[in-house]
């Protein structure tokens, strides 16, 4: 820092709940109480398959104009992780700004995807008449959210990169003057709730628009056939050909999309975007070790897990950590990392084939970022 540069103090607020996440704000400011820049950590449970961990999140990060090009926001970010890595072993970015965030060590870890449905599909493959209303299907409300969030827990139970969502969760976008918030959409089995769609709300003054379906989730394929004839009719009103799901294609409403006939579009940025890093590697093995012995089977001698198993906790096995939490979300599989030139030792191989399969296999979904769970 050179002597014409305002010395800076670095500070955290924790606790404050935002939007049902436990929110943390790191900061910098001059000695005289103005602010430099700063950011957020979030708090939150995801998962790595079977098994989820506590971890901490990345957002809302900001210099002010007159502190910028300074060096300030690489300050802050290093100081953010080193308590950060006090507190959980992984740490998460949703979207993450190009060629900024591997200098601290993230890499990006999940592919951006959604599904487009036409409407004449659905109208075929269900034979439902799009003049007629779907029977249970209406706008939800706040009191809908707990069994929307069991629901959601229940169909995502096994997806790499989904939060676990606890009790009280609510990231709904809320309405605002000229800012449209998430409209939702139930289906009702007589005094349960079957299945939600959670729609992009619709700008102010435009009658028509998209239709835009940020989540949707049903409890079985019946139930996911009847919500999308739903959305079909209401595109259908609206003299729309086609509406967007985001939904991953290997779940059970992309599944059912799927059969109706539909695109899949799949992104893979090369940086920015949904990015992870390890933050502490031996403990968050640890931790993940069910959720290995999960994939594995529990086909391979013990000696040679528990040997493997502690040479990838030292970092022997797969000693860059990049490329490890890319296998264990399932961005990667082997061979994936076999094509970049990531080595792993002939008799770990098998193991390895187990324990890192790669997304939309029968034992590891795809790793998917849900829309409201960004941040």
């Amino acid at each position: 820092m050179s002597e014409h540069e305002p010395a800076v103090r670095y500070t955290e607020v924790a606790n404050q709940d935002v939007r049902s996440l436990r929110t943390r704000y790191c900061r910098l400011h001059t000695d005289g109480g103005a602010p430099v820049a700063e950011l957020e950590a979030l708090s939150f449970r995801v998962r790595f398959g079977a098994v989820a961990v506590a971890a901490e999140g990345i957002g809302g990060v900001e210099t002010r104009p007159e502190f910028r090009q300074q060096g300030h926001m690489s300050r802050l970010l290093r100081r953010a992780l080193v308590g950060m890595a006090q507190r959980v072993d992984v740490a998460f970015v949703s979207d993450g700004v190009e060629g900024v965030y591997e200098k601290f060590g993230f890499v990006g870890a999940v592919a951006d995807g959604a599904l487009v449905v036409p409407v004449r599909n659905v109208e075929r493959a269900t034979g439902k008449d799009l003049a007629a209303a779907v029977p249970g299907f209406d706008s939800g409300s706040a009191a809908d959210l707990p069994a929307m969030v069991r629901l959601y827990n229940t169909a995502h139970a096994q997806r790499p990169w989904t939060h676990e969502r606890h009790v009280g969760w609510n990231r709904l976008v809320p309405q605002a003057t000229w800012k449209p918030g998430s409209q939702t959409l139930v289906l009702r089995n007589h005094d349960s709730l079957a299945g939600y769609a959670v729609l992009e709300g619709r700008a102010f003054g435009d009658p028509l628009g998209s239709v835009v379906v940020d989540e949707l989730v049903a409890e079985d394929a019946a139930t996911a056939a009847r919500m999308l004839a739903a959305l079909a009719r209401l595109c259908w009103r609206r003299r729309l050909s086609e509406f967007t799901v985001r939904e991953p294609a290997d779940s059970l409403v992309g599944r059912v999309a799927r059969h109706m006939g539909c695109t899949e579009q799949r992104g893979f940025r090369p940086s920015g975007g949904m990015m992870a890093a390890v933050l502490n590697r031996s403990s968050l093995v640890r931790k993940l070790e069910p959720e290995l012995r999960r994939r594995a089977g529990g086909q391979r001698p013990d000696q040679i897990y528990d040997t493997a198993l502690a040479a990838l906790r030292r970092g022997d096995l797969i000693p860059d950590d990049t490329a490890l939490v890319r296998l264990l979300l399932g961005h990667w599989s082997t061979g994936d990392a076999d094509a970049v030139g990531v080595a792993m030792p002939d008799r770990y191989r098998d193991l390895c084939s187990a324990w890192f399969p790669g997304g939309s296999t029968l034992p590891l979904p795809a790793p998917y970022a849900h829309r409201l769970d960004r941040y």
